[in-house]
C-alpha cells in the first residue's frame, strides 16, 4: 500500500505542475544525462544567500530489460525497475559565495529468487548490491551532493565538497538513478585568452550503485570489510581494475586512501581548430595524459570536422601490484606483452559531419598490444569515437570502428522532436588475451512530449563471437522535472 500511496503522490505533483508547466523550464535534462540549470541569482546581502535561492525538483523511472541469447549460471534475463528522484538546492550568488547540495533517492523492483542480485549487470545500479547483501536494503538514498563555491576571484572559480565533476576522466554518468559523485576540491580559470582550465582533487569518489563513498582506486577483499561481498564495498565500477584489491595495495606499502588529481585544458586561440589537453595521476600507482585535436572546415551548407585523440598511460606500481589486465578473472596474462606492467598507449581518428539536424560520426580508435586502459570513474578513454552504451573497448590490441548518425541535437535538453541516435560499433579484439571480436547495433530516442516530461528509449544488440555472449539490452526511463 505505501508504494501505491507514493505512486499516487507522484502522480498529483505530476498533474498540478503540468497545469503551469513553462515553455522553458528552469531545469533540463540532456541526452547525454546532463542536467541544464537556470541562471543562478545574484544577492546583495548574506541573509538572502539562502532566501533567494532556489530548489529543483525531479522524480524518475527506469526499467531495465536483459535477454541473453544463451542463460547460465551467472547470466539470466531480468526485468527490472526502480522509481525515485532528487531535490537540489542551489542557493543565491553573494559576492561570489554559494553553496549547492542534493538528495537522492532510488527503491528498486526486482524479485531475487527470479532475478538474483549478482546477475544483475546492466540494472546493478538502480540499487546498492553491497546494502542489499548485507542488510536486504533496495533502497538508496544519499546526500549526492553537498558544497560551497566561490568565484569573486578573476577568472576563477573553487567548488569544495561533494559534487558532480564533469571532466575528459570523471563523470557524472547519470544514466541510471543517482550520479557518480566525488569528495574534493575542483578549480577552474579561464584568465588567459581563449584558454579554459580546470584542476581537481578528489579525495573520494561515490559510485552510482553506493550510498557510502570509497577510495578511487581500490577493489575491495574480505580485509577492507567483515561485511558479505566485500568486492562490492570499495570502487567495483566495470572497468575497475580488479587486481589492485586492498590486500595487495597494502602488502605492497601503497596508501588505499590515495587520491585522484585530474586536470584539463582546452585552447581556441586558432580559428576553427580545438585543443583538449587532460590528465590524472594516482600518486604510487598510475597516471594518463589525453591530448586531441579537432579542426572544423567549414562548407556553404556544411562542416567536416578531422579529429584526432592520443593518450599515453604512464605505469608506477599498478602493474606490478595487479598486472597489465583490468578484469584479472578474464583475461590470461602470459599473452600480454608484460603481464606486470600498465604501461600503454591508444590512438583514435574520426571524421564529424555536420548539416542541417544532422551529424555523421565515422571513428576508429586502437589500444596498443601494451596493457588495457584504466579509467574507473565514468570518463571513457573512446567517448566521442567508438563509445556506445555499455562497451568498454579499452583491452591491449584492441581495434574497434564506429559509425553514428545523430539527428536533432540541442544543447538545451529539450527534445520537441525526436533525438535520435544510431551507430553500428565493430570490435577487433585479441583473443588470446581472453576477449571477443564483437558488432554492436545501437539506436537510442529521447523526447519531450512536453517541456517538464522526457522519455529516453535506448536499445543495443550484442552481437559476439562467444556462443554465450549475445543479447538483447533495453532500457527506458522517464524523467519529470519541476
Amino acid at each position: 500500500m505505501k508504494y501505491k500511496s507514493l505512486v499516487v503522490v507522484c502522480a498529483v505533483v505530476i498533474i498540478n505542475s503540468l497545469v503551469s508547466a513553462q515553455e522553458i523550464p528552469k531545469q533540463a535534462i540532456k541526452a547525454n544525462s546532463q542536467r541544464v540549470y537556470e541562471a543562478q541569482k545574484s544577492v546583495d546581502t548574506f541573509s538572502n544567500i539562502f532566501l533567494e535561492g532556489e530548489f529543483f525538483g525531479r522524480l524518475r523511472s527506469n526499467t531495465f530489460i536483459y535477454n541473453w541469447a544463451q542463460e547460465s549460471t551467472n547470466q539470466k534475463n531480468y526485468i527490472v525497475s526502480a522509481l525515485g528522484g532528487s531535490v537540489v538546492y542551489k542557493s543565491a550568488n553573494f559576492k561570489g559565495l554559494s553553496f549547492g547540495g542534493a538528495l537522492y533517492y532510488s527503491r528498486a523492483f526486482f524479485d531475487n529468487t527470479s532475478y538474483p542480485v549478482q546477475t544483475l549487470s546492466k540494472a546493478k545500479d538502480l540499487l546498492s548490491k553491497f546494502d542489499y547483501t548485507n542488510t536486504g536494503s533496495k533502497n538508496m538514498a544519499v546526500l549526492g551532493e553537498a558544497y560551497i563555491a566561490y568565484d569573486a576571484l578573476e577568472s576563477t572559480n573553487i567548488t569544495l565538497g561533494r559534487q558532480l565533476v564533469e571532466g575528459f576522466y570523471t563523470k557524472s554518468n547519470d544514466t541510471k538513478m543517482i550520479p557518480n559523485t566525488f569528495d574534493g576540491i575542483v578549480l577552474k580559470n579561464h584568465s588567459y585568452p581563449d584558454t579554459t582550465f580546470s584542476l581537481a582533487y578528489l579525495a573520494k569518489q561515490k559510485l552510482r550503485d553506493h550510498t557510502q563513498a570509497h577510495s578511487v582506486l581500490v577493489y575491495g577483499d574480505a580485509n577492507a570489510t567483515s561485511s558479505n561481498n566485500p568486492q562490492w564495498s570499495q570502487n567495483d565500477d566495470s572497468v575497475m581494475h580488479k587486481g589492485l584489491t586492498y590486500t595487495a595495495l597494502k602488502a605492497a606499502g601503497v596508501s588505499t586512501q590515495a587520491p585522484l588529481i585530474t586536470g584539463d585544458i582546452t585552447h581556441t586561440s586558432i580559428k576553427n581548430l580545438r585543443l583538449d589537453l587532460s590528465f590524472y595521476y594516482v600518486p604510487e600507482l598510475l597516471s594518463q595524459v589525453m591530448g586531441e585535436l579537432n579542426y572544423i572546415l567549414e562548407f556553404k551548407d556544411f562542416s567536416i570536422t578531422p579529429g584526432f585523440r592520443y593518450i599515453k598511460q604512464i605505469d608506477d606500481k599498478a602493474g606490478e601490484i595487479g598486472g597489465a589486465a583490468y578484469n584479472v578473472s578474464v583475461a590470461n596474462l602470459a599473452a600480454y606483452e608484460d603481464p606486470n606492467s600498465l604501461d600503454s598507449q591508444m590512438i583514435a581518428a574520426r571524421l564529424v559531419m555536420l548539416m542541417q539536424n544532422y551529424k555523421l560520426n565515422i571513428a576508429y580508435t586502437q589500444v596498443m598490444d601494451e596493457a588495457d586502459l584504466i579509467t574507473p570513474w565514468r570518463g571513457f578513454p573512446t567517448s566521442g569515437y567508438t563509445r556506445s552504451m555499455a562497451r568498454y573497448n579499452w583491452q591491449a590490441n584492441t581495434k574497434s570502428y564506429r559509425i553514428e548518425l545523430v539527428k536533432n541535437a540541442n544543447d538545451t535538453g529539450v527534445y520537441k522532436n525526436v533525438f535520435i541516435q544510431t551507430s553500428v560499433l565493430h570490435t577487433d579484439a585479441d583473443e588470446s588475451k581472453g576477449y571477443y571480436d564483437e558488432n554492436y547495433y545501437y539506436v537510442g530516442l529521447v523526447q519531450n512530449p512536453l517541456p517538464q516530461l522526457q522519455y529516453k528509449l535506448r536499445l543495443g544488440y550484442q552481437d559476439t563471437e562467444a556462443a554465450d555472449a549475445d543479447g538483447l539490452d533495453g532500457r527506458l526511463e522517464f524523467n519529470y522535472i519541476f
